[in-house]
């Protein structure tokens, strides 16, 4: 956190000074430094429109495709209530999207430096605020309603905080008091608290990084140990030993995280260093490498990075910091490569080598489009970075079936990666932006919409073949017709399959007419009831014609659990009684399998 009482005086006299810039011949000789050539980098478009009010940090895509960007605004405190939203325009350009901040209604509390994530069933939640009122206090937010509701008094200091969804939808937050070392679990289906297990180092100041086995990995301040969280196990176990050091002795500050297309995570060092971690994909320790250290004594201090579809990463870094200043300026940009290990810099956002602020003002979210959207704090200008190269194909999304819900207005869609290859965006230990979750998109001839996702399947990320499904409403107003529709993740989009919206009075196992070129989409209705079960549930599903059936049941980690049927069955609808009294608590997928294709239903085991 800009934790201790001279990083705080140092934040609130930048806020008064309006971050006044250091001499302009100290900026440009770092970046002589650092820079050597700037060739093939990607491309900066400013947003057309300025946004209503300043940025006051974090930034988050809803599922429904809109950015609801964090404000200054709206408090007497001045650390903003008021959250503005961007929509794109009918072609779907942000860059030329438009701006809107009574869309949202305000906040109960103001924050700055908090505790935030989109849940699986769209709604926002954020704890916490190193400054403003919020700072032991949550609530949430509906897309649907325009409401903000407080959970219960947590009973506990949030402050500036990391926090992670885990496997079953709940988030795992850290709490900023005592030790340094305790977390609550936020159940968002309850809305409840509980205690979560505690770190053995201290997480202030961490950063938190989901692996594809869904434990979640840090470094512990000030120390080169590691640990991970298991959520199976609800406990956090001892990891590997890293090569080296990522927090400056200063201000305890280190930067961003994330996972790599090849399953590596990538720290960024407050003092320039970095490295690489490794799972055993086990509870077993990982290991851990030095990565490339970031050129000419530059650092990232609470700094933003994102992964970007082309697997690279582009990062905001600063001068390392000294005991004098512990957050230095100018910022500047850079993309990482981790297959070379280099490092190419870039120009700043709005031109130039560099932004004369500290770099823990800026940051970044993954937008649907494949860019990504740059906000920079106090300021009204937003920006899009478009990196060039090629999308990495192992993060493709693939759809196997649309299916409509019974007589309702929600559709229900199957296939793999929904949460695609990592989190997205990141940026030291607060400021959650991950975008690891489904959003689609519907275009015909050029106009471009998107439907809003909810209840997804899985909160991972890198699940590989693991079937994952997602319930979607369609945009109002939407023109009568067929569309082409792409699922994205983390901007990475599925290849394209015809879709024509059914009618709410259609059947309920409306058999979409779309296909892509590897896939068929399913002709049948599969349903559980009740679900969630406990001892007993009852599978129902539809086929539209004779044909083989193979059903089994998952669980969470694509692992079989149990065998149900496999036969030939006649046209018409079908029951089966599935006996639950031997699972483990928890999350499953049914899966089945007939000759024109796949459908999958999620089943919750309480």
């Amino acid at each position: 956190m800009k934790s201790q009482l001279h990083n705080r005086k140092i934040f609130r006299n930048l806020r008064l000074k309006q971050f006044q810039a250091v001499a302009l011949g100290m900026a440009m000789a770092s970046f002589s430094m650092f820079s050597t050539h700037l060739n093939a980098q990607g491309t900066w478009t400013k947003i057309t429109a300025a946004a209503p009010d300043p940025n006051f940090g974090v930034m988050l895509l809803l599922s429904d495709g809109t950015v609801m960007a964090k404000s200054s605004a709206g408090s007497t405190d001045g650390y903003g209530k008021i959250w503005d939203r961007l929509t794109p325009d009918s072609h779907g350009s942000y860059v030329n999207g438009t701006w809107s901040k009574t869309s949202i209604a305000p906040m109960i509390n103001s924050r700055l430096y908090f505790s935030s994530q989109v849940l699986q069933d769209g709604r926002v939640y954020v704890a916490g605020g190193e400054y403003g009122s919020g700072n032991s206090k949550a609530e949430t937010y509906d897309p649907l309603t325009n409401v903000w509701t407080a959970t219960p008094n947590p009973g506990h200091v949030f402050s500036d905080a990391n926090s992670e969804i885990l496997p079953d939808g709940r988030v795992l937050n850290a709490l900023v008091e005592g030790s340094l070392r305790g977390n609550l679990i936020y159940n968002p289906a309850t809305n409840t608290f509980i205690n979560g297990a505690s770190c053995l180092g201290i997480h202030n100041e961490s950063t938190w990084v989901k692996l594809p086995d869904g434990s979640i990995l840090m470094v512990d301040r000030q120390s080169t140990s590691s640990e991970r969280y298991i959520p199976s196990l609800n406990t956090w176990v001892s990891d590997a030993t890293l090569p080296v050091s990522l927090y400056d002795p200063y201000g305890l500050e280190c930067g961003g995280g994330v996972l790599l297309p090849d399953g590596r995570a990538f720290f960024i060092g407050s003092t320039g260093a970095t490295a690489y971690y490794t799972p055993s994909g086990t509870n077993s320790p990982g290991t851990w490498a030095a990565g490339p250290t970031i050129p000419n004594s530059l650092g990232a201090p609470d700094a933003a990075a994102a992964m970007m579809v082309n697997g690279h990463v582009l990062m905001a870094v600063s001068p390392k910091p000294t005991s004098a200043n512990h957050f230095p300026t100018p910022t500047y940009f850079a993309e990482f490569n981790p297959l070379t290990n280099k490092y190419k810099p870039l120009t700043a956002p709005a031109g130039g080598n560099s932004v004369n602020i500290s770099c823990y003002l800026t940051n970044m979210v993954c937008l649907p489009d494949g860019t990504i959207l740059y906000g920079q704090q106090s300021s009204n200008s937003y920006y899009v970075y478009t990196p060039s190269g090629a999308v990495v194909s192992s993060g493709k999304p693939t759809i196997s079936s649309i299916v409509k819900d019974g007589t309702g207005s929600s559709y229900t869609i199957t296939g793999t990666q929904f949460n695609g290859i990592s989190e997205g965006a990141t940026y030291g230990d607060d400021f959650q932006m991950n975008t690891n979750y489904p959003v689609i998109r519907l275009t015909s001839g050029t106009n471009v919409y998107y439907a809003r996702t909810f209840n997804w399947s899985s909160t991972g990320v890198k699940t590989g073949s693991l079937p994952t499904t997602a319930q979607f409403t369609l945009p109002a107003g939407l023109p009568a017709g067929t569309y082409s529709l792409v699922v994205t993740a983390n901007g990475i989009a599925s290849n394209a399959v015809s879709f024509t919206p059914a009618s709410p009075a259609a059947s309920s196992y409306i058999a979409e007419s779309a296909t892509s070129n590897d896939n068929t989409l399913v002709v049948v209705e599969l349903n559980a009831y009740p679900n969630p079960a406990k001892d007993q549930t009852t599978i129902y599903f539809t086929t539209t014609h004779s044909t083989n059936v193979s059903i089994k049941v998952y669980d969470v980690n694509g692992k079989e659990t149990k065998a149900l049927l496999n036969a030939t069955l006649a046209k018409g609808d079908h029951t089966l009684p599935l006996n639950t009294s031997s699972f483990s608590k928890g999350i499953y997928f049914i899966k089945m399998v007939t000759d024109s294709g796949i459908k999958n239903q999620k089943l919750i085991v309480q």
